[in-house]
C-alpha cells in the first residue's frame, strides 16, 4: 500500500503505528484549496515512485477537523512527516516536485539501495542473470558505487564472463580499492588461466605467428566465443570486419551481433562494441 485516505477508524493504525514500520507522509488537504489539488498529484506520484518507502496519508482537513486539530494544522496544505510516532519534518503550502523529493530523500533510502536488495535475493538464490540487470540499474543510478560494482564483478564471475567483470572492476577508483577489490581482481586472474583449454592456446599461437591471417583471428575469435571470453572475441571479429565485412560469408557479423544481444540491454562491453559496429557500417 502506497496511498491510503485517513477516516476516524484508521487514523492511529496510519497516522502513528505505521510510522514505527516506515515514515508516514501525511497531506492535510480540502476540496477548496487550489494548491492542495497543485500537490496532490506530486505526493501521489512520489509515493508510487517509492513504491512503497513511505505511506501517504491523505486527510480531508474538513471532514477530519479533529485530526487537523491535533496536528496543528493552521493552513492547508500542510505535510507532516512522522516517524516513530513522531511529527519529523514537513511544510505549508505547495512545494515543487524537486523540493519535496529532496525532504523525502533525507528520510528514505535511495532508490538504487531497493534495487540492490533486490539483486541480493537473486544472487543467495544463484540467479545472476536476473541479479545483472538490477545491479547495472543501481550501478549507473548510485553513480558508480564500489560495493555495487563488485557485486556486477561477482555476478559476472558466476557467469563465467571473466572480459565483462575485468572491464567493470577496472572503472574503480584508486581510493575504493580495498582488499575486496584485490580479492576479486586475483579470483579473476586465476578465472582467465584456468579457461585456457588446450584449443584456445593453440589458436592463440597460430594468430601471434599469422596476425593478418583473416582465418586464424576468425577461429580464435569462435573459440573465445565459446569459452565466454566475449570482449578478445568481439575485437577480434571487429578487427576481421574492418577488413573484409563480408569474411565467412557474413558468418562474422552475425555472431558478433549474436554475443552483444546475448550480453543484454545496458551491458557496457556490448554498448561499446555496438557503437564499434555502429561507426564501422556507417
Amino acid at each position: 500500500m502506497n496511498v491510503i485516505e485517513i477516516n476516524l477508524e484508521n487514523a492511529k493504525q496510519y497516522l502513528v503505528d505505521e510510522s514505527f514500520n516506515r515514515p508516514v507522509l501525511i497531506d492535510f488537504w480540502a476540496d477548496w484549496c487550489a494548491p492542495c489539488k497543485t500537490l496532490m498529484p506530486i505526493l501521489e506520484k512520489l509515493a508510487n515512485e517509492y513504491a512503497g518507502a513511505f505511506l501517504l496519508a491523505k486527510v480531508n482537513a474538513d471532514e477530519m477537523n479533529m485530526i487537523s486539530s491535533q496536528f496543528g494544522v493552521r493552513s492547508l496544505p500542510t505535510v507532516m512527516l512522522m516517524k516513530d510516532g513522531q511529527p519529523i519534518d514537513g511544510f505549508a503550502g505547495a512545494l515543487p516536485e524537486k523540493e519535496v523529493r529532496e525532504l523525502l530523500d533525507k528520510y528514505l533510502p535511495k532508490l538504487w539501495e531497493k534495487l540492490v536488495t533486490d539483486a541480493q535475493t537473486f544472487i543467495m538464490a544463484g540467479d545472476f542473470n536476473s541479479a545483472l540487470p538490477l545491479l547495472r540499474q543501481a550501478y549507473d543510478e548510485s553513480k558508480h558505487d564500489a560495493a555495487i560494482a563488485y557485486l556486477l564483478v561477482q555476478c559476472h564471475l558466476e557467469l563465467n564472463r571473466i572480459d565483462n567483470a575485468e572491464a567493470i572492476l577496472a572503472t574503480v577508483k584508486a581510493a575504493d580499492q580495498d582488499a575486496h577489490y584485490q580479492q576479486l581482481l586475483a579470483e579473476i586472474e586465476l578465472k582467465k588461466q584456468a579457461a585456457k583449454s588446450p584449443e584456445l592456446v593453440a589458436l592463440e599461437a597460430a594468430h601471434a605467428r599469422e596476425p593478418d591471417n583473416l582465418q586464424f583471428a576468425y577461429d580464435l575469435a569462435i573459440q573465445y566465443h565459446a569459452e565466454l571470453a566475449h570482449r578478445p572475441a568481439l575485437e577480434l571479429f571487429i578487427g576481421i570486419l574492418r577488413k573484409n565485412r563480408n569474411f565467412a560469408d557474413g558468418a562474422v557479423k552475425k555472431t558478433f551481433t549474436d554475443i552483444l544481444t546475448s550480453l543484454g540491454k545496458g551491458d557496457a562491453l556490448a554498448i561499446e562494441f555496438q557503437r564499434k559496429l555502429f561507426t564501422l557500417l556507417y
